[in-house]
Formats: C-alpha cells, sequence, structure tokens
C-alpha cells in the first residue's frame, strides 16, 4: 500500500490563501494597519501604567521613610512622658532643697565667728521655668 500524498491538499490550501488575499489586498493592509495601531496604543498605555506604577513606588518609599522618623519620634516621646513624674520629683527635691539652704530662719549656715547667717550666693540662674507645685499632689 502506498502511503497518501498530502501535498495537492496543501498546495490548494495555500493558493487558496494567496488566490484570497490578491482578491482583497486593501482590506487585508487595513486590517494590519487597524491591528498595529491597537497595538501601539495598548503599549502607550502599558508605558504610562510604568511610568505611574514607578511613580507610586517612589511616593511609597518617602512615606514608609517618614513613617520611620515618626514611629522613632514617638517613641522618644513616649519614652520622656514616661520618665516625667521622675523628673518633676527630681527637680522638686532640689528647689526643696536649695529653699531649705537659702533661708536662715530654718537653720541655715551660721558663721561660727559672727553667730550672724552667713551670705549665700545666689541661686543658679533658671533656664526654664517648671510649675512643680502641683508635684506633691501627684507623689502622695
Amino acid at each position: 500500500m502506498q502511503a497518501p500524498t498530502f501535498s495537492s491538499h496543501t498546495t490548494s490550501s495555500s493558493s487558496f490563501r494567496q488566490a484570497n488575499s490578491n482578491n482583497n489586498p486593501q482590506h487585508h493592509s487595513s486590517l494590519l494597519e487597524a491591528r498595529v495601531s491597537a497595538k501601539k496604543a495598548e503599549l502607550d498605555n502599558l508605558k504610562e501604567l510604568r511610568d505611574l506604577s514607578d511613580a507610586l513606588a517612589t511616593q511609597m518609599q518617602v512615606l514608609e521613610n517618614k513613617l520611620v522618623t515618626l514611629n522613632d519620634g514617638t517613641k522618644a516621646v513616649a519614652y520622656v512622658l514616661a520618665n516625667w513624674e521622675n523628673v518633676l520629683q527630681t527637680i522638686h527635691m532640689a528647689s526643696s532643697i536649695l529653699a531649705k539652704k537659702s533661708s536662715p530662719a530654718e537653720g541655715g549656715p551660721v558663721s561660727k565667728q559672727t553667730e550672724s547667717p552667713q551670705p549665700l550666693t545666689s541661686l543658679p540662674a533658671t533656664l526654664v521655668r517648671v510649675p512643680i507645685e502641683h508635684v506633691e499632689n501627684i507623689s502622695n
């Protein structure tokens, strides 16, 4: 038995395609132009999407950096606030010690030679005024 040959079939289908394309070359080229223009528009849209995505990624990176800074600052503020009661108590204690030293009526330093109150050096200049009257209420 002889094997069937398909050369006549393929030749006829290829000749049919050639005949079909030869019949209407303008229609075929307009379809190709339409597909090419559609693909160009799709490419332009994809390039724009890529650029917008890059811009969004950059903005998100900047936002992440700002959030890290904000987080670090928040931790520092929380640490200071957690220790604020101790700071106020220390200021109150230092102020009360200085007040006791400067008042001779409460047994301040007295000179042995004249038995009169010894002139004290002035208190250091206060750089920051912090009201400490309410500290006694907090600690009690």
